[in-house]
């Protein structure tokens, strides 16, 4: 249900702003959003796992809080990252 190490690198690489860089804002959200999809095709096949779907509500909150965090400090970089990632219509 988790991302693979590769995977995860594989984001890291792409919403990197420098190289190394895996604790700004864009990486962590572009991370959890890679892990949400994760876990909501894993609730096509297991619509019961209750469990899972607790770990899945904390995800979407901790995003929703890094989004508004970034909103607050640089509208710009916000709304290229919904972009990117497809967030929002």
């Amino acid at each position: 249900m988790s991302i693979t190490v590769e995977q995860k690198a594989a984001v890291i690489a792409e919403h990197a702003r420098e190289a190394g860089d895996t604790g700004s804002p864009e990486v962590q959200v572009a991370i959890l959003t890679a892990r949400i999809q994760n876990l909501t095709e894993h609730f096509k096949t297991h619509a019961k796992d209750n469990h899972s779907r607790r770990g899945l509500l904390m995800l979407v909150n901790n995003r929703r809080s890094l989004l508004d965090y970034l909103k607050r400090k640089d509208a710009s970089r916000y709304q290229a990252l919904i972009a990117k990632l497809g967030l929002r219509k």
